[in-house]
């Protein structure tokens, strides 16, 4: 079969350190640190009491009062990262073939506040009649933001969401990414949205013992690499990407980004919450998605890791990727935009993947910051500790896995014709 060429036509991001694409970017470049004391609930009898939060959202230039309170925070972050996304593509709606444009959108935990809302509003009524918000369920469920997307802009190509924990939106643009090319559409709105700092999403990632403890300096609790890193810092928001079909971009004249070129799927079938010990499931990742993106090991010039910044974690990736490298893996620039972003957990793919775009599109690759001592466990790479990095960057990769093993490396190209 011909397979159909796919590239990236427009980005639209919602996150800590951002509200749109060039706010997210330009604080990447400058090593802004996205985490503060939270806000979104009283925190205070908590272990972790930060996070990383968007901040000064407004949901009224996307939907009225009324209607806002049919969707959880996910949903709406969603909705302002797609939105961004479709007008920075150019895309003419109204002349587009609707029934060739699809929408899969990511979220690893969905409509969490929602939930918890509902219940302790459940739980406070006593003996009298429960009462639920007609919304309830629809706030709650993880595709809800995909159909939103959908009707919004009267989209009919395929619709879904996706679900693999932090690996969740990674995987849904590698899902468009073969659809595109299987012909089964020729354009989709794809990415991930979380809004998970509440009450249930801190409690309960606090008795995993997955969130730094740091409340003495929150600025600097996400340490990727790091001999002292404590665990991730949670985040929120949202990235979107439109992904096109190769000849329906250039007839349109369409700027283009980036073009994927390969990805790679895994399981490391180990452990439900940590990484196999000698990164297996990571390795095989990174090798399908190059080797489908019909490239050398020696043209990869960067990787956005997963880095979340926990103990094991970033212990077997970099281990990884020595062994699939070899001696090219010194010359890599290596980073961990969660430093700075926090881990956005379903969104993560997607919002890291723009960046990941967007350094192959500048030939820039942002830096890892608070990196304060090295690890003598972790392989001594190159991390682009403290600075962003001015470098040609024709071939990436962007790194997600997801509690229950789940791997996705995807392979950006810059674009040739």
């Amino acid at each position: 079969m011909n397979l159909k060429r796919v590239v990236v036509t427009g980005l639209g991001s919602l996150t800590p350190i951002g509200n749109t694409v060039p706010e997210y970017w330009n604080s990447l470049l400058t090593g802004v640190s996205g985490a503060d004391f939270i806000t979104h609930f009283d925190a205070e009898g908590f272990r972790t009491r930060f996070a990383c939060e968007v901040k000064n959202f407004d949901f009224l230039p996307y939907m009225d009062k009324k209607e806002s309170r049919k969707y959880d925070l996910y949903t709406q972050y969603g909705v302002a990262a797609s939105d961004e996304a479709i007008k920075n593509s150019g895309l003419d709606l109204t002349t587009e073939d609707k029934d060739r444009i699809g929408v899969i959108w990511a979220s690893g935990i969905g409509g969490i506040s929602s939930f918890e809302d509902g219940c302790i509003s459940y739980a406070q009524m006593g003996d009298r009649v429960p009462h639920f918000s007609p919304f309830f369920c629809i706030q709650m469920i993880s595709d809800i933001c995909a159909g939103c997307i959908s009707i919004r802009h009267g989209l009919c190509g395929p619709n879904y969401g996706t679900v693999s924990a932090c690996a969740s939106s990674a995987n849904a643009i590698v899902d468009a990414y073969n659809l595109i090319r299987l012909n089964k559409a020729s354009v989709f709105v794809v990415g991930g949205s979380e809004a998970a700092i509440s009450i249930c999403g801190i409690g309960g990632f606090n008795a995993m013992k997955a969130l730094s403890t740091r409340n003495d300096s929150p600025q600097t609790a996400s340490r990727p690499f790091d001999k002292d890193r404590d665990g991730f810092v949670m985040g929120e928001g949202a990235g979107a990407l439109i992904l096109e079909e190769y000849e329906h971009a250039i007839n349109r004249g369409a700027k283009i980004y980036a073009e994927i070129t390969g990805c790679g799927l895994t399981a490391d079938a180990y452990h439900i919450t940590a990484p196999h010990p000698e990164g297996i499931g990571a390795y095989r990742a990174m090798k399908m998605a190059i080797e489908e993106a019909g490239i050398q090991m020696s043209e990869i010039n960067h990787i956005n890791t997963h880095g979340t910044s926990t103990p094991l974690g970033d212990i077997t990736e970099p281990k990884a990727i020595e062994k699939l490298f070899g001696k090219h893996a010194e010359k890599i620039s290596i980073n961990s935009t969660k430093s700075m972003t926090g881990h956005l957990l379903g969104a993560a793919g997607a919002v890291e993947a723009i960046a990941t775009v967007l350094a192959i599109d500048n030939d820039i690759v942002p830096p890892t910051i608070n990196h304060f001592t090295d690890d003598p466990e972790i392989p001594s790479l190159d991390f682009t500790f403290g600075e962003a990095r001015k470098r040609t960057v024709n071939h990436a990769l962007s790194n997600t896995f997801g509690f229950g093993g789940h791997n996705v490396s995807i392979a950006f190209s810059k674009f040739v014709k």
